[in-house]
């Protein structure tokens, strides 16, 4: 164990390197590292997302419960930094809790915004549309529906998704079926808030008996390719999907849906990535390549918690279909999206490496090493329990976020920007996650700036420990 520092020319020097350098994928999950033109998740701390780029912006949503909220940014690298627009909010109290799965839809000059809902109980969930007042995907919007199959007029029902095909339009969502309680159904509309005939149950195969959802579209090569979500969302286990559809068939007879063998994206152990699922697809700003996002987690419990949103580029296979490849670990560094314009956004590694203008040091004895592997950040991280020691972040921008492993041994850091008062974090976690967002600072004029992490050596009742642990920093230059 021994104290960290570094001199501004040796964080210099250390950043050139690691920019020219790529770790090897099998020892640290990472891509070559550089500032510009790059981005790494999560995108967003909420599960179930959705995405849209419209108006020169991105446009994301993720279950919140009591409202809907939507980030929007320029930029992929900046949604974790953006601050969220509340777009509705409910006094019905038929539809006012349990808010889950908002996707959001633009026909003609109105945006359509998909989403369920229910009364405090868990059956009771029910599908239904906003319409915006204008062409904007923020809104504001009015209530327009209830989205309601004649043959299943109160029947549980979540996660609804628009089907286009032949011209048409149909409602695809997760409900009752005869196969399951979360079993797929589609069923059409006679326009964006208007379902005009019975539902029909696709019986999707999945791996696990429990679950199929979060029904998604892609349409290309002749066929539109159906992805879902099986198992139950706080398995590990947690996976996607895929049956495709011919140009030209009806998508309301089940036997012209053709079922792919076996999973097309599930957990990578080596990478720290479970439960990836609950996803959806969209295009870069200029329309040349398709991405995915989705939510999963950096733990291996059986968990509703730590579902973070992330993204990552697909591509297409010889045969036509979509390739959705292996989940990537939380901190890969990734290519933005083409014709993202970026915004110089880098990262602050605790042993000092830097892809910009940053470094850190520390002050009192810390412990570090790689033990943590893929729920770190480039394999490592700080750690330390011993009230008074400091870790200090020296970055320019204007604004930082912290992530790093919460566990059940830790405890309250006080942290402070440019030498202000003190703000108290408390860093425990009733299951280990990595790469957690612990801190996001206030937005700060652009400049050079210090954030310092002081151990207080306290915590709360149920931590066995008062660690704080020193990982990834983000630096947002926006």
């Amino acid at each position: 164990m021994r104290a960290r520092s570094r001199t501004a020319l040796l964080a210099a020097l250390l950043a050139l390197l690691v920019g020219l350098v790529c770790a090897p994928e099998a020892t640290a999950g990472r891509a070559a590292p550089t500032a510009a033109g790059t981005f790494r998740n999560p995108l967003n701390t909420g599960p179930d997302p959705f995405v849209s780029y419209a108006n020169g912006a991105y446009h994301l949503t993720t279950t919140q419960g009591d409202s809907i909220k939507m980030w929007r940014s320029p930029s992929l690298s900046t949604l974790l930094d953006a601050d969220p627009i509340t777009v509705w909010t409910d006094k019905d109290a038929s539809r006012n809790q349990h808010i889950w799965a908002p996707e959001f839809y633009r026909f003609g000059d109105r945006w359509y915004l998909y989403y369920t809902a229910d009364d405090g109980v868990d059956d009771h969930h029910r599908l239904y549309v906003l319409e915006s007042e204008r062409d904007a995907p923020a809104g504001p919007y009015h209530f327009k529906a209830k989205l309601t199959p004649p043959n299943h007029t109160d029947d549980f029902a979540i996660d609804p998704g628009i089907l286009q095909h032949n011209g048409r339009l149909y409602l695809a969502y997760s409900g009752i079926n005869p196969y399951q309680h979360n079993g797929l159904n589609i069923a059409p509309m006679s326009n964006p808030y208007t379902v005009s005939g019975d539902a029909v149950a696709i019986d999707a195969a999945g791996g696990c008996p429990e679950v199929r959802e979060g029904p998604e579209f892609l349409s290309r090569n002749g066929r539109t390719w159906m992805t879902y979500s099986t198992c139950d969302t706080g398995k590990p286990d947690y996976q996607v999907w895929m049956m495709s559809l011919p140009d030209g068939a009806d998508p309301l007879v089940p036997g012209n849906w053709s079922q792919h063998s076996g999973p097309v994206f599930s957990r990578a152990d080596d990478h720290g990535v479970f439960g990836p699922g609950h996803h959806a697809f969209f295009t870069s700003p200029d329309g040349k390549e398709d991405w995915l996002i989705h939510h999963a987690k950096t733990t291996s419990a059986n968990t509703y918690t730590d579902r973070t949103t992330r993204a990552q580029k697909i591509t297409w296979n010889a045969d036509g279909s979509p390739d959705l490849g292996v989940p990537l670990a939380m901190g890969a560094t990734q290519d933005l999206p083409s014709g993202d314009p970026g915004s110089g956004t880098y990262w602050i590694n605790d042993d000092g490496r830097s892809s910009g203008a940053g470094t850190v040091a520390y002050t009192g004895t810390w412990n570090s090493g790689t033990g943590c592997a893929a729920q770190c950040f480039w394999s490592d991280d700080h750690w330390s329990d011993q009230a008074g020691n400091t870790a200090t972040y020296t970055f320019t921008g204007t604004r930082i976020a912290l992530l790093s492993v919460r566990d059940t041994g830790n405890g309250i850091a006080a942290i402070s920007v440019d030498g202000g008062p003190e703000q108290r974090v408390d860093y425990h976690g009733a299951i280990r996650t990595g790469e957690t967002l612990q801190y996001l600072s206030p937005r700060l004029t652009n400049g050079r700036h210090t954030l310092r992490v002081r151990v207080t050596g306290e915590h709360n009742g149920s931590s066995g420990g008062a660690f704080v642990s020193v990982d990834r920093a983000e630096v947002y230059t926006d």
